[in-house]
C-alpha cells in the first residue's frame, strides 16, 4: 500500500475507517505514524507558545515514548482481556495516525482561540484513537470502550497516581 503521509493524515483526521485499516495492514507505515506523532508534538509545543528547542525536542521525544507505551497497554488489554486480534505494530500505526487532528493544536497560538482549540483537538484525537483501537483490534464499540477504560486505569496505576500503585 502506498498511501502518502498527507493523504493518510487527512483520512485519519476525517475518521475514515478505510485509512485506519490501510495503515493497520501496512508494515511500512510505522515510520509515517511516528512522524505524525512527532509533528503533532511540535504543533502542540508551538500552540502552547513553547518555541524553545528543548521544549520542542523534549515534547517530541516524550510524545513518542507515550505513544509506544499506550500502544503496548492497549495491545495487552485489548488482546488478553477482550479478545482483540491485533499485533502491537498494528496498534502502534493506527494510534499514531489517530493523532493527526492534533496538528491543529498550532492554532492555539491565536489568542481568541487558545484553550478552545486545544479542547476540540483533544476530543477529536480521543474519538480518532477510539476508532484506531477498534479497527486494529477488530472488536466492537463496547469492548473498545472497555479496552480504553481499563488501559487508562492501568496507566494511572503505572504512573503512581492511584493509591496502592506499583
Amino acid at each position: 500500500m502506498a498511501g502518502s503521509l498527507v493523504d493518510r493524515m487527512v483520512g485519519a483526521a476525517f475518521l475514515n475507517v478505510g485509512t485506519y485499516e490501510e495503515v493497520e495492514h501496512d508494515d511500512t507505515a510505522t515510520g509515517q505514524a511516528a512522524a505524525v506523532v512527532a509533528m503533532v508534538a511540535v504543533a502542540t509545543a508551538i500552540g502552547g507558545w513553547n518555541f524553545g528547542v528543548t521544549a520542542v525536542v523534549g515534547g517530541a521525544v516524550s510524545a513518542l515514548v507515550k505513544w509506544l507505551i499506550w500502544a503496548g497497554i492497549t495491545f495487552l488489554v485489548g488482546t488478553k482481556l477482550f479478545g482483540g486480534t491485533a499485533t502491537w505494530g498494528e496498534l502502534l500505526r493506527t494510534l499514531g495516525f489517530a493523532q493527526a487532528p492534533g496538528i491543529l493544536a498550532v492554532l492555539a497560538l491565536v489568542p481568541v482561540l487558545g484553550w478552545g482549540v486545544l479542547l476540540v483537538v483533544s476530543l477529536w484525537v480521543a474519538v480518532a484513537a477510539f476508532i484506531a483501537i477498534r479497527q486494529a483490534l477488530d472488536i466492537g464499540n463496547g469492548k473498545t470502550f472497555l479496552t480504553v477504560l481499563v488501559g487508562l486505569l492501568f496507566s494511572l496505576v503505572l504512573s503512581g497516581i492511584l493509591p496502592g500503585s506499583l
